[in-house]
This record gives C-alpha cells, structure tokens and sequence, in this order.
C-alpha cells in the first residue's frame, strides 16, 4: 500500500456533529476497504472558497493522511462524489 495525502471540503453550513459524522463515514470508506486513516488534520477550518461551489461560498477543510490501495481510492472516489455534503476532493501522493 501507499502513502496518500485525501484533501475534502465540506459545506460550511453543517453543525459540530454534522460534520464529525460526515468525517467519520469518510474515513471509514477508507478503513472499510483495506485502507489506515493514520492522521486527521482539521487545521485548515472554515475558509472562503475562491470562487462559489455548488453555491457556496465558504466551506470547512480537512486533510487526511493514509495508507490505502487501488480498491479503498476507487471506492472512496465513487462515494464522495454522490455525498451532498462534500463540495470538492482531491487524492494526492504523499511522497514523505
């Protein structure tokens, strides 16, 4: 397995455990199939998007660092994409 850096933004407008729950279930798609979340950076937060998407304007980012192959990226992909609740994803190679 390789080492992978999962970028997610959320809606803006979600409550505290709205969004702990939105968390949860993406990192669980991850460890479902296969997959170690090994780290959970809220950091970022609640910024103003560039440019609006989905007609939002602001959203809360969250950055994961995990272990994952080919099955857990596709699966994750395809869920992600029907979730209302996340706005944009990005899967990149952690190459530390």
């Amino acid at each position: 397995m390789r080492k992978y850096e999962v970028m997610y933004i959320l809606k803006a407008d979600l409550d505290d455990a709205a969004r702990k729950d939105a968390m949860d279930k993406l990192a669980a798609i991850i460890t479902d199939n296969g997959g170690k979340v090994e780290n959970t950076d809220e950091s970022m937060g609640l910024r103003d998007l560039a440019y609006p998407i989905k007609d939002q304007t602001k959203g809360y980012y969250v950055v994961l660092k995990a272990d994952m192959d080919n099955v857990a990226i596709n699966e994750f992909n395809r869920l992600v994409r029907i979730n209302p609740v996340v706005l944009r994803h990005l899967i990149v190679v952690d190459h530390k």
